[in-house]
Order: structure tokens, then C-alpha cells, then sequence
């Protein structure tokens, strides 16, 4: 009975239920409109049949009186058919006629009887004794009573034949919903079953469960299908979460143990001005490292969720080049690098200044930390290109590079090809970068330089300005 209950819940159920009950108010509906239509046709005919033998039995009368009629019906009865003919006498003595009875008061009222009545045949067979007829009576100024009628059996019998053959109708279907119903319904809720035991093995924490897909490819293989999409998406997601909270853990726990380190020694050393200061720039040094992290991290986060207001405006993407390089030689310089630019005089486009300078800058940091090699000066080339539907940015050195299978793993939060963290960063620089393009509807590529890496920026244009020139 529960399961009855839970499967009359089912909305599929229901609207076959629906579906079944509409069809079967129809099937009656119009079973009912023919076999009355037939039926109020086959009288209509009958009747007019009746009229027109009433119309030459009066001309009978008229040319060949009592006698002549009597004759005449008796003749007429003595034919096969399923006409009906009676005459009788002014005290209700049948004279002649096929009609062995008739119903009581039939004969009572002139006219066409008002309903259909039964009356007996003569026959020596006592199944087909019994009929039913309709008929006009007609009184003569002697008293006699002339009937002419029709026999209706045959058109009751259509209609009783109709009727029991729309009840068994019904039946089958009725009964054949109902296995329909048990066979299908039983099957959707032993599915709901399979994916009702899936999810609570899901929600204990077993993300690596999957919703059954049968392969019929119904409703609910496509909304398996969706799911296990979902949470292959959320599976990813939490291992991501797992991987970004272990590396936060190891990379928050070597500052701070740095940190430890140097007020220990900061106390435990001699009490002079010179020894504090140092050590205490060395602690601001490593709290400032941990910011910056924190701040990358909240960029990232804020630029994925598209909670950071990233206002595009029309940028000259060319000057923002331009500054940075005039930014980075120095540093560039210092380091033994040479910062190379090729870049259109001005490129206007629609994008976030603020975001874009981010990304630029990144990039560079990361060319100055790996550019050069043994025997070799360092280069870094920044290029950036565009044609009338995308425009590039990219930045090159001449490093040792990233090994291609390493591509997708450098993009990973907190993700560092140098495992022992001696070289300076947090291993979030690629990440906000890809978040950048990202949110401006553009990609990230890695290329091997040979030797080194090409980080290329690739965005859609929004605008039809053509770069006007190069420096």
C-alpha cells in the first residue's frame, strides 16, 4: 500500500491517470453520440416508412373499403420483414395481422406511440417470440383499429451490442493502464530507489559515488547525467580545497616559523639598537610576504566569483605596456636582463586597467625571477598584437621553462615547480593571471620558448580600433 501511495505520487503516474480518464470521457462521450445519432436515423426512417404505407392502406380503404384493407393487411402480414401490421375489431378482437399480443394500452390512443412497446410474434421459435416495435395507430368510423409498425429489435440489439462492447473496451483499457502503471512504475521507483541509496552515499562524504545512468536515455538518465556532472564538478572543487588549505598550511608555516626564529634570536641576542631593527625588518619582511599572499588570494577569489568590480573602459592596452616597462627596466637592468618591448604605438580596447596592469606585472615578476641561464644573458620580451576580433599579450623568456606536462599543474593554486620554496613567491601569480582573463572572456596559453616560456594573454575585441603602428 505504501508503495502504491508513493506511486500514485509520481507526477508521470498521474498524468497517465489523467491521460486515461480524458480518453475513456471522450470514447463515451462520442460511442454515445453515434449509437444515438444511428439510432434517431434508423427511427426517423422507420417512421417515414410507416407514413407511407398509412397513405396507400388509406387509398385502399377509400377504393376497396373494409374488405379490401382486411385483405390487404392480411397479405401484407403474411411477408417476411419487419413490418408490422394488425387489424382488430371495435372490442379488440385481433381480424388479421402478424402480431400475436401486444402491449396493454397500445391500441388506446391514435397516432404514432410515443415510446417503443412490446409485442408477440407468431412464431414456433421461443427465442425470437418477443419484440419490440414502433407504430402508428390509425381508428376507423366503425371502431376498427388499424397499427402499422416497425420492428426495432435489431436497433435495441445495436445499441445493447455498442454498449457492452464500450464497457469491455473500457475494461481492457482500464486493466491494461493499470499493469502499465505497476510495470512502469515500478521500475521508475526502484531507479529513485538506486539514486535515493547513491545520494545518501554522497551525502556521508563519498564523492566519488555516481548516480545510475541505464543508458535509456530518459528524464532520468539526463538528470543522473547533469548530477554526475555536478559532482565530478565538486569533486574537483574539493580537491582543489584540500590541495590550496595543505599548501596554505606549509606555506603560512615557514614564515612563521621565520618569524619565530628571529624574534629568538632578536631576545636572546645582545640588547643594541642595530640587532632589533634588523630583526624586526626582517619580521615586517615576512609579515608583508604573508599579505601579499592573503591579498593575491583574495583577488583570485573575489575575480572568480565576480564579486570584484571589474569596470571595463576603453584603455589604451599599449600605454599600460609602455608604463610597466618603464617600470621594470631598472629592476630589469639590475638583474643583468634585457626587457624588450614590441608593441602597436596605442591600442584602444574595452577592459579593467587595473586588472590588466595586474596580470602584466605578474607575468614580468615571474620572467625576472627564471630568465637567463648558464652561459647566456637574460632576455624577456613582452609583445602585444591585435586584429580586428582578439588581441595578445604575452611575455617571454628565455629561462629554463616549464615542462608541458607541468602546464595545467603551474595554473593550480599555490602550485610550485620549486618544492623547497627557496626561491621567493607564493605560487599564486599564474592563478590570478588566468582568473584575469577569465573574467575578461579570454584564455591563458603556456608555449614553450625554446629555451624558456611564452605566457600568452589572448582576449576577444570589443571595439574595431586597428593598432596604428609599431615601436
Amino acid at each position: 500500500m505504501e508503495r502504491l501511495k508513493a506511486l500514485m505520487r509520481m507526477t508521470a503516474v498521474r498524468l497517465s491517470a489523467l491521460y486515461f480518464l480524458l480518453f475513456a470521457i471522450c470514447a463515451v462521450v462520442l460511442v454515445v453520440y453515434v449509437t444515438a445519432t444511428a439510432s434517431n436515423l434508423l427511427e426517423s426512417q422507420s417512421r417515414n416508412a410507416i407514413q407511407d404505407e398509412i397513405a396507400e392502406l388509406a387509398q385502399i380503404y377509400q377504393s376497396s373499403g373494409i374488405i379490401g384493407l382486411v385483405r390487404t393487411i392480411d397479405r401484407r402480414a403474411r411477408q417476411p420483414g419487419a413490418s408490422l401490421y394488425l387489424a382488430t375489431d371495435a372490442t379488440g378482437r385481433i381480424i388479421a395481422g402478424n402480431v400475436e399480443s401486444l402491449q396493454a394500452g397500445v391500441l388506446d390512443d391514435e397516432g404514432f406511440t410515443p415510446e417503443a412497446f412490446a409485442y408477440e410474434r407468431f412464431t414456433t421459435d421461443a427465442r425470437d417470440r418477443y419484440h419490440i416495435a414502433i407504430a402508428d395507430v390509425v381508428a376507423l368510423p366503425n371502431g376498427m383499429r388499424i397499427l402499422v409498425g416497425r420492428d426495432q429489435t435489431e436497433q435495441v440489439r445495436f445499441r445493447s451490442v455498442v454498449q457492452s462492447a464500450l464497457i469491455l473496451a473500457l475494461a481492457l483499457m482500464g486493466a491494461a493502464a493499470v499493469l502499465a502503471w505497476l510495470f512502469i512504475g515500478r521500475r521508475a521507483l526502484q531507479r529513485l530507489d538506486r539514486m535515493s541509496v547513491s545520494s545518501a552515499r554522497i551525502l556521508s562524504g563519498d564523492l566519488t559515488e555516481r548516480l545510475p545512468v541505464t543508458g535509456a536515455g530518459d528524464e532520468f538518465d539526463r538528470l543522473s547525467e547533469n548530477l554526475n556532472i555536478l559532482l565530478a564538478r565538486v569533486a574537483l572543487l574539493q580537491e582543489g580545497l584540500q590541495q590550496v588549505s595543505d599548501n596554505i598550511a606549509h606555506d603560512l608555516k615557514t614564515p612563521l616559523t621565520r618569524l619565530r626564529n628571529r624574534a629568538e634570536e632578536a631576545l636572546a641576542g645582545p640588547a643594541d639598537t642595530a640587532t632589533t631593527r634588523s630583526a624586526l625588518e626582517g619580521m615586517i619582511g615576512e609579515a608583508d610576504q604573508m599579505i601579499r599572499t592573503f591579498d593575491a588570494l583574495l583577488m583570485i577569489s573575489r575575480v572568480e566569483a565576480g564579486s570584484h568590480a571589474v569596470l571595463k573602459a576603453e584603455v589604451d592596452i599599449a600605454a599600460i605596456v609602455a608604463d610597466l616597462a618603464e617600470l621594470y627596466e631598472p629592476l630589469a637592468e639590475e638583474a643583468g636582463a634585457a626587457l624588450l618591448v614590441d608593441a602597436p604605438t596605442s591600442l584602444k580596447v574595452l577592459a579593467s586597467r587595473e586588472l590588466i596592469a595586474q596580470a602584466l606585472s605578474n607575468l614580468v615578476d615571474n620572467a625576472l625571477k627564471y630568465a637567463g641561464g648558464t652561459g647566456r644573458p637574460a632576455r624577456i620580451a613582452v609583445a602585444l598584437a591585435a586584429d580586428e576580433r582578439r588581441w595578445w599579450l604575452s611575455v617571454e623568456d628565455d629561462g629554463p621553462g616549464i615542462p608541458a606536462e607541468m602546464h595545467g599543474r603551474v595554473l593550480e593554486r599555490f602550485f610550485r615547480l620549486d618544492q623547497s620554496r627557496s626561491m621567493p613567491g607564493s605560487g599564486l601569480g599564474l592563478s590570478l593571471v588566468q582568473a584575469i582573463a577569465q573574467v575578461h572572456g579570454g584564455q591563458l596559453r603556456l608555449e614553450d620558448a625554446d629555451p624558456g616560456l611564452r605566457v600568452v594573454l589572448e582576449f576577444p575585441r570589443e571595439d574595431t580600433t586597428r593598432p596604428d603602428g609599431q615601436s
